[in-house]
């Protein structure tokens, strides 16, 4: 694990309700601005989801800020290291939802959502018999790093995950379900879908494979390959129980790797796994 080094970079959401999410998009860009830090933030009706990074006085500065709104007051902040900003710019903007599902009836995680299991409870359950678990991130995510034994599910994008499960859900009856994502945001309406959908013994692990990767009781035991982040990293090292296990493959040619390019054609934004070759 890194230690020591001059930035940070901050995952957080909260599921919280902002009646004047556009308004408050805009004050919050212009602190933003000012404190100096970058990155993405998504605020909507029904809460905030942001990625940023900044120098540890800088962070330090922004958790702090957040957090006298009462409405952020438990806002869980997971914290990386990094040498540099690891966003190029700054974006805050107001959307309809902080994790897009176009669902007709949206799903409020404050009123239905998975069970939240500890790393540890979720390591210990993924060892069990007769468990499903299920990867709820796209699928150019997983094909770089997932859970061992997770399923795959055939996605692009987090909206077609409703058709998914309903084509799926009969695979899932009567089994305990085990979901996960990379923060734990989009496990949130994920499981509550499922839930939705009738299904019984959901259960999500709590602060994503972040969280799951710097407890001490897991350090990212079981996690095979890496985890895919929406920055200029790409990817983060997760499993510093067994080490790295290298599943990507070369979207061209089959071999393993574990680079990530973007499609050569302006209008094209196709990412795939792709060796030098």
């Amino acid at each position: 694990m890194k230690n020591n080094l001059p930035y940070r970079v901050l995952l957080y959401y909260k599921y919280v309700n902002i009646s004047d999410h556009e308004i408050y998009a805009k004050h919050h860009l212009k602190f933003c601005t000012a404190l100096g830090v970058k990155g993405r933030i998504i605020i909507a009706g029904e809460g905030i989801n942001g990625t940023l990074s900044g120098t540890k006085d800088q962070t330090d500065a922004y958790i702090y800020a957040i957090k006298m709104d009462p409405r952020f007051q438990k806002m869980e902040f997971k914290i990386d290291e990094a040498d540099g900003h690891v966003f190029k710019k700054l974006y805050v903007r107001p959307k309809k939802e902080i994790v897009t599902l176009n669902l007709e009836e949206d799903i409020d995680p404050n009123q239905l959502t998975g069970k939240h299991l500890r790393p540890a409870d979720f390591l210990q359950a993924m060892n069990n018999e007769d468990v499903v678990i299920i990867d709820a991130r796209n699928d150019y995510e997983y094909d770089l790093g997932h859970f061992r034994n997770a399923i795959r599910p055939d996605v692009r994008n987090f909206k077609e995950f409703p058709q998914w499960v309903r084509e799926n859900k009969e695979r899932f009856e009567g089994k305990k379900i085990l979901a996960y994502c990379t923060g734990g945001i989009r496990c949130e309406k994920f499981s509550g879908l499922l839930l939705k959908e009738g299904l019984g013994d959901v259960n999500q692990l709590k602060g994503g494979i972040i969280n799951y990767s710097k407890d001490p009781q897991t350090r990212g035991s079981m996690f095979e390959g890496k985890c895919y982040v929406f920055d200029e990293r790409i990817s983060v090292d997760i499993n510093f129980a067994e080490g790295y296990t290298m599943v990507g493959r070369c979207y061209h040619c089959g071999k393993p790797h574990d680079r990530y390019v973007n499609c050569a054609h302006l209008s094209c934004h196709f990412q795939f796994i792709c060796c030098e070759e």
